[in-house]
């Protein structure tokens, strides 16, 4: 096995890697555990007590971070006339229809999240074997199928995170950067948790949150008390 090296090893030994910490103390954890040159990202994993396999329980949705990702996001956008319009002026940074569906048949794909008008679906639908294996396909239930052109990659652009909980009931999102700070990092965290805890399906039954963990890119992992943060966000 691969062995740390030794800036890793002091953060673990500067706090219990074992215990659940409340989510003020887990983010200082954090922070003060990261020590590369470059800005990292913060991580969280949640356990959730759900079965995906059962349709009522695949929880998939979006959030806008308060304080956003701290990533630039390239936005492409299917759409025409007036909605190809409104979608430049809001910051879209490629928007067309065939064209760009020629394009990404190329195998361009330099974007990072795409939206469509519903009228652009059939038109999009020609690559859905291109966008679907990476997650760039647009989708209703995430809000990038829609009329709302403007206001969605508004929110794109400002910070909406997307998430699906995996097969193993398992949900991975990147939250911002060690440049937020303690109070940044925390609303974003909260946010992202109020969300998760929002689409609690009636289905699910038992503990849902099973167990919260947050770490830096390259920082050890820290846990924080599934049963303090539920009452925390609420």
């Amino acid at each position: 096995m691969p062995k740390h090296g030794k800036n890793f090893r002091n953060k673990v030994e500067a706090f219990d890697t074992t215990a659940q910490y409340s989510l003020e103390d887990a983010v200082k954890n954090v922070l003060a555990s990261s020590y590369t040159k470059f800005d990292e990202t913060i991580d969280i994993a949640m356990k959730l007590g759900v079965d995906p396999r059962h349709a009522d329980q695949m929880i998939r949705s979006s959030v806008v971070l308060p304080n956003g990702t701290g990533k630039e996001t390239r936005v492409l956008v299917f759409a025409k006339g007036e909605k190809e319009t409104e979608a430049k002026e809001a910051g879209a940074d490629f928007v067309g229809g065939d064209d760009l569906v020629e394009k990404i048949k190329g195998g361009w794909t330099d974007f990072d999240k795409t939206v469509a008008t519903p009228d652009m679906m059939g038109t999009v639908g020609k690559i859905g074997r291109i966008l679907g294996p990476r997650n760039l396909m647009p989708n209703a239930k995430l809000g990038t199928v829609t009329f709302d052109i403007a206001n969605v990659v508004k929110e794109i652009k400002s910070g909406k995170v997307d998430f699906r909980v995996e097969k193993t009931g398992i949900i991975h999102a990147g939250l911002g950067k060690v440049s937020f700070g303690q109070e940044g990092m925390v609303e974003n965290l909260k946010a992202f948790v109020q969300k998760v805890i929002q689409l609690k399906p009636s289905s699910a039954k038992g503990i849902y949150l099973r167990s919260v963990t947050i770490s830096s890119t390259m920082g050890p992992g820290v846990k924080i008390d599934p049963i303090a943060l539920t009452a925390a966000v609420k």
